[in-house]
């Protein structure tokens, strides 16, 4: 073999090493959450090295916490991550199927198929599959669908409790809200330790008044929202030592007590502002019996805001006339303030519809759990009303597999090897779904495979608690199509991603670079 024959050998080598060795560090990462898939999935439990643990089932938790120092895993990792901002869960999923795309992907890369030609058929595999999903989706009917209870049911991990908090802060906010692309009702979920569950219509803000002396209860208040601190105008420190400058800080303080009386006349009983409050107008507020809300998050100071029907201002806009001002101010049926836990409730307010759904548990590690869980299945109604169900349990993606082996079949050349690929990774959960409930995978897929065909439904699928096969439309076994939809996207993503690598390299440090 001559010279050049040898290099180009020992760089194949050197690209399948690499290839390889990333392979492996993504099957470890996708080995730690395997185990809690299905119905029949464990926990897992975290411990740091101060002792603090975590006890979940939560893909994206277990993801996000554990120790990772691969390149290849970490994209993996952020990849799942990707997932639970774009839908909210889904995650597990998402890293199975990328896991056995990058696998039977570098197997087909190792038998001898480029990886251009593998990418190719991975590509053409899962345009067909995203396609095939949103055709097979049965659309949701509105909030009393009661396919939309049996979503929020299994994503509950048949918690009825969790399930039932979930579904009346759907009603809450209405259909409308949950369609829209901005919007999360995750967001509405509130973990707190020793506390009873429950929903109300309102927002919680965890702020005292800023004064003991300040009303704890108020009803049908008048709000106004600062996006700034309630203080006079502030002057620049060098312009404060010239005289033009003192003399406006003397003008600024003069108007600031003039806007306060102002905001007294108007009738105002609660002011919540982004940043601090000024003594002045904390000892006037006192005075007149008006609650302040200070250092309130711009989230929450937003969200406040729409549900009170207010329109945020600076401080400088203050200054406008009376009438003004009215119709800047929210107003919500009541105040409460819980002394014990130092919360604040405002309740009914009259602007947009929102709720606030409390997860209570007696202790820190439960109530986390049932908090992740709340908002997993608050994530997945919230994906069903905007992209309709499927079946669950992984036949969803059985029944995309039987479609995508007639396809393959006019597939010419070696991106059918990328095809086959997706496959084989199609089938990946429902097999570790089996798998977790005990069962032989490769009998039951087969099973579900030609029960599928002879009905012709993607809704024939295993009961996990009995091993009989069955259409699970019946008994409501179902997952939301988006979830799916994202997570064949955002494996594919990663599987491509990672099959290009071509070797690794150190970079250097900052201070490396430096020098």
């Amino acid at each position: 073999m001559n010279r050049s024959g040898e290099s180009g050998q020992k760089a194949g080598e050197e690209r399948l090493s690499t290839l390889m060795n990333n392979v492996n560090a993504i099957r470890a990462v996708s080995s730690a959450v395997e185990g809690t898939l299905g119905p029949k999935g464990l926990d897992t439990m975290l411990v740091d090295e101060d002792g603090e643990v975590i006890v979940t089932n939560d893909g994206v938790t277990i993801l996000e916490k554990m120790e990772v120092k691969h390149p290849a895993a970490r994209m993996l990792i952020k990849i799942a991550t990707a997932q639970q901002d774009k839908v909210g869960d889904g995650t597990t999923t998402a890293t199975i199927l990328a896991s056995s795309l990058v696998q039977e992907g570098a197997a087909q890369v190792h038998r001898g198929v480029p990886v251009s030609q593998v990418i190719a058929g991975i590509r053409k595999g899962i345009e067909f599959s995203l396609s095939h999903l949103q055709e097979i989706s049965i659309p949701i009917q509105g909030l009393d669908d009661p396919n939309l209870a049996r979503v929020a049911y299994i994503a509950s991990r048949e918690n009825q409790d969790i399930c039932n908090l979930v579904m009346e802060g759907c009603h809450l906010v209405g259909y409308e809200q949950l369609l829209q692309e901005d919007w999360r009702l995750s967001d509405l979920v509130y973990p707190y330790e020793g506390e009873e569950s429950e929903v109300f219509e309102g927002v919680l803000l965890a702020r005292m008044p800023l004064s003991k002396q300040m009303p704890t209860r108020l009803k049908d208040p008048l709000i106004l929202i600062l996006e700034d601190g309630f203080a006079p105008e502030e002057i620049d420190e060098e312009a404060l030592g010239t005289e033009i400058g003192f003399q406006r800080f003397l003008d600024n303080k003069e108007a600031f007590k003039y806007n306060l009386q102002k905001i007294a006349d108007l009738g105002v009983s609660l002011i919540v502002c982004q940043r601090s409050c000024d003594p002045i107008a904390e000892e006037f507020c006192i005075d007149r019996g008006i609650t302040v809300l200070h250092r309130v998050p711009k989230a929450e100071l937003v969200r406040l805001a729409d549900h009170v029907g207010a329109k945020p201002i600076k401080r400088m806009g203050l200054n406008k006339s009376s009438m003004e001002l009215t119709e800047l101010l929210g107003q919500a049926e009541q105040l409460r303030t819980d002394d014990r836990t130092g919360r604040v409730r405002i309740e009914r307010g009259r602007g947009k519809a929102t709720a606030t759904i409390l997860v209570g548990a007696a202790t820190a590690e439960v109530v986390g759990e049932r908090g992740r869980i709340a908002r997993d299945a608050a994530s997945s109604v919230q994906a069903a009303v905007k992209g309709g169900i499927v079946a669950g349990g992984g036949s969803a993606e059985m029944g995309i597999c039987r479609g995508l082996e007639s396809r393959r079949a006019g597939i010419q050349g070696l991106e059918g090897y990328g095809v086959e690929a997706v496959l084989a990774a199609l089938q990946k959960p429902m097999g570790q779904m089996m798998a977790n409930a005990g069962f032989n995978p490769l009998e039951k897929l087969e099973e579900v495979r030609s029960a599928q065909r002879l009905a012709g439904s993607t809704f024939i699928g295993l009961d996990y608690s009995t091993g009989k096969v069955q259409d699970l439309l019946e008994p409501g076994i179902i997952d939301p199509a988006l979830v799916k939809y994202y997570a064949l996207k955002a494996a594919a993503e990663v599987a491509e991603s990672i099959l290009r690598i071509h070797t690794v390299i150190r970079m250097k440090s900052y201070s490396e670079s430096q020098e």
